[in-house]
């Protein structure tokens, strides 16, 4: 038999004539529906209130206006379809239903879900100086090694806690900070012991992210923390915005550090340059923000055909199973 959804509202005058219009074609072609009532879900609402009624007939859509010779020609390729079409066996269906469930889930939660990756991801490295300074070294060790797989680290590029200053940044950075290599008295090009260095009762111990990657990955929490209150009126980000508040701040510092700071003969005239804390922080947030807000609207436009989609099929199958 093959299973039309159709997707309608209460009181819609051309909902009840698409069943009148089905019902007559009940003897030719020997169907079941099953009737979704859009107001039930606000992702249905917003998809189809201004389509509706939409008939779904087997792998086929229909959207009005449509004649009864669509209806017939619908019916009977469904029709054909659903002969050619193999037994699935119950082990398969019961499989099926629920991976569907499992994703409809997936496309229903998947926010909160990301933001609580990030929240994690961000925050176990502040667990790292708590650690230390609570004397537990062992467990805040492993939260180092883990993360100095995903981040070089480095202590003048880092934020310490519960120490003389939050920041210890090199000489060159020029800021009013008590230097990196005055507090410690490390030589500052010595980048494998700053990485490795964590700190100590006195300067505090560091967080096992550095500036940026927290100002990235914070930036990332709160726009998606954002998006979930204000989802309904962002618009997606278009692309110039993106690149000029977005990627030009942090590839301007980032990549100016990087590149002035290359051992090349023709860059030996040229000043060292060093990033400050400031700039670290205000270009990975901007870079973490801008990302979210370009990203964030086109997942939740799949997400929600995803759950349109599943409820066709999960409507399907409430049907099935009461007959």
């Amino acid at each position: 038999m093959i299973r039309i959804v159709i997707y309608m509202r209460q009181h819609c005058p051309l909902c009840d004539q698409a069943l009148e219009d089905l019902e007559q074609f009940m003897s030719e072609f020997p169907h079941e529906i099953t009737q979704v009532d859009i107001e039930s879900d606000a992702v249905l609402y917003e998809h189809y209130h201004e389509q509706i009624p939409v008939i779904k007939i087997g792998p086929y859509t229909l959207r009005p206006p449509y004649t009864e010779t669509d209806l017939r020609v619908t019916l009977s390729a469904a029709q054909d379809n659903l002969e050619s079409k193999p037994e699935q066996s119950q082990t398969d269906r019961t499989w099926s239903r629920r991976i569907n469930k499992g994703v409809y889930a997936l496309a229903r939660h998947w926010l909160a879900g990301l933001n609580l990756i990030v929240f994690l991801y961000v925050a176990i490295p502040f667990a790292a100086p708590v650690l230390m300074h609570l004397g537990y070294q062992r467990p805040a060790s492993w939260i180092y090694s883990l993360y100095g797989r995903l981040c070089h680290q480095l202590a003048f590029r880092s934020w310490f806690l519960f120490g003389d200053q939050p920041v210890y940044p090199l000489e060159l950075a020029g800021t009013d900070w008590q230097t990196y290599g005055e507090a410690t008295s490390f030589l500052e090009t010595d980048h494998q012991t700053a990485s490795t260095f964590v700190g100590n009762d006195q300067l505090g111990y560091k967080v096992a992210l550095c500036q940026r990657d927290v100002a990235i990955y914070g930036g990332i929490l709160v726009a998606g923390l954002a998006y979930a209150l204000l989802r309904k009126w962002v618009k997606p980000l278009p692309m110039w915005a993106w690149f000029v508040f977005g990627i030009l701040p942090i590839g301007l510092d980032g990549g100016s550090q990087l590149f002035f700071g290359l051992s090349l003969p023709l860059l030996s005239a040229l000043p060292i340059r060093e990033s400050t804390p400031l700039l670290r922080t205000l270009t990975g947030a901007l870079f973490g923000v801008f990302n979210i807000w370009l990203a964030l609207p086109y997942v939740e436009e799949s997400m929600n055909e995803t759950r349109v989609l599943l409820a066709a099929r999960f409507a399907a199958d409430a049907a099935e199973t009461s007959s």
